[in-house]
């Protein structure tokens, strides 16, 4: 295959290549954001139950059937109108010139966009620009009739929200949307507005100068007020500068009490912490005292007593050996007394007797007789004689008694050497 059978081959590739594109793109349809595209020739049910020969697509694409269905475009992009009516009535019958500025666009949401389907379909801009004016100025002699020019002017807002419900109802049948509404300008050929305007100035001029006089006058109240504040404030940081030096004063008092109160206490806690310890370290030398007292006197007490007891077990010991003794012979005397019969009294006392003479004897050998006082009425001499005379008569008769009692002549064992204890 030549060169120009294959030249020929590519072109015919490249034409059916770039036909099939052209069908394609021509079959598939692709909506704007800012458009709207029906898609007319096949009948379809509406959501509300109509019968309708077109489609509507709001963005996106999609694919139309050849020959069968057609394509139309609406334009969503806003309208800017400018309303303006001449001579219109307002309440009271006062002829207005109102200006204003609206946006309007046909609307894309359902069951509003049907409506611009079925009326603005294919009608040039300008016609769609006409109905939308037409409809805004109509609707804006009709809520001018029922406001007054005072209404109008004042509140330009509120005039504003009276037109735009007015007039949405009538759009939305057009297929239209009212996006804003702005009034822009309100006039009168009779001069009405500006009659009211300088009464209001006037009213506003005087209000202002009214005010002004009650300003002044507020001001100089409140000047002689703020002058009478600023003395009696001054007087009042006065007392209360008084008051707060008294209140220091009566702290430093306060704090300088407390601070004696606190040297006292501590004072005292001194004192009485040397008083422990005082007493403490008395303590400590009454132990080491009685120490020393125990081991001084205590110890040699104790080891005393305990010597003396033993000293006096054995003196107990030695009376009751002692006493056991005496008893015995005690015993064995009664014994020989009660085998005497009669003479055991002669022999008790015969055995008492060398004791009775040893204390006799002892008694008169021990006898010191410094002085003897003689009283008698015969005179010095005759006394003396007698009480000599009477004392050896005495003992010779005392001792005739105990030989008279016991047989036995005391002065003849008393003349005897050794006396009565070797008889």
């Amino acid at each position: 295959m030549d060169t120009q059978t294959l030249g020929i081959l590519a072109g015919v590739a490249l034409g059916v290549i770039l036909g099939i594109s052209w069908v394609i793109k021509s079959l598939i349809v692709i909506c704007l954001p800012n458009e709207m595209v029906v898609i007319s020739g096949r009948k379809r049910r509406t959501p509300d139950g109509r019968e309708v020969g077109y489609r509507v697509l709001h963005g996106g694409r999609t694919v139309r059937i050849p020959i069968i269905e057609k394509i139309s475009r609406l334009d969503l992009t806003t309208i800017p109108i400018e309303v303006g009516v001449q001579n219109a009535y307002s309440k009271g019958g006062i002829p207005l010139f109102v200006q204003g500025i609206a946006n309007v666009k046909v609307s894309g949401r359902e069951p509003i966009s049907d409506n611009a389907v079925e009326r603005l379909l294919n009608k040039p801009f300008k016609e769609i620009w006409s109905i939308a004016k037409d409809t805004l100025e109509g609707n804006l002699r009709g809520v001018l009739a029922t406001l007054t020019p005072e209404e109008v002017n004042e509140d330009r807002l509120k005039f504003a929200n009276y037109l735009i419900e007015e007039a949405d109802e009538d759009l939305k049948k057009l297929g239209l949307e009212l996006d804003t509404l702005k009034i822009q300008n309100v006039t009168d050929e009779v001069s009405y507005l500006d009659s009211i305007g300088r009464q209001q100035t006037a009213e506003i001029l005087k209000l202002a100068r009214v005010a002004e006089a009650t300003r002044s006058s507020e001001a100089m109240q409140t000047e002689a007020a703020a002058r009478q504040a600023a003395e009696v404030a001054g007087i009042q940081a006065d007392l209360r500068i008084t008051e707060e030096g008294n209140k220091l004063r009566v702290r430093k008092a306060e704090l300088e009490a407390l601070a004696l109160a606190s040297e006292a206490e501590a004072a005292v806690a001194g004192q009485k912490a040397r008083v422990v310890a005082e007493q403490s370290l008395q303590q400590e030398r009454i132990g080491l005292e009685q120490r020393r007292l125990e081991a001084d006197v205590l110890l040699p007490a104790n080891a005393d007593r305990d010597a003396a007891e033993q000293r006096a077990k054995g003196a107990a010991a030695k009376i009751s050996e002692d006493g056991k003794a005496r008893l015995y012979v005690l015993e064995e005397t009664i014994k020989l007394y009660q085998g005497a019969g009669s003479e055991a009294e002669r022999i008790f006392i015969l055995n008492m007797l060398p004791d009775i003479i040893k204390d006799i004897s002892r008694s008169v050998g021990e006898m010191s007789i410094d002085k003897v006082t003689v009283i008698d009425s015969g005179g010095q001499a005759a006394g003396v004689g007698k009480a000599a005379g009477q004392l050896p008569a005495a003992i010779i008769q005392l001792t005739e008694q105990i030989e008279s009692a016991t047989g036995v002549n005391i002065l003849s064992r008393l003349q005897q050497p050794g006396g009565p204890e070797k008889g």
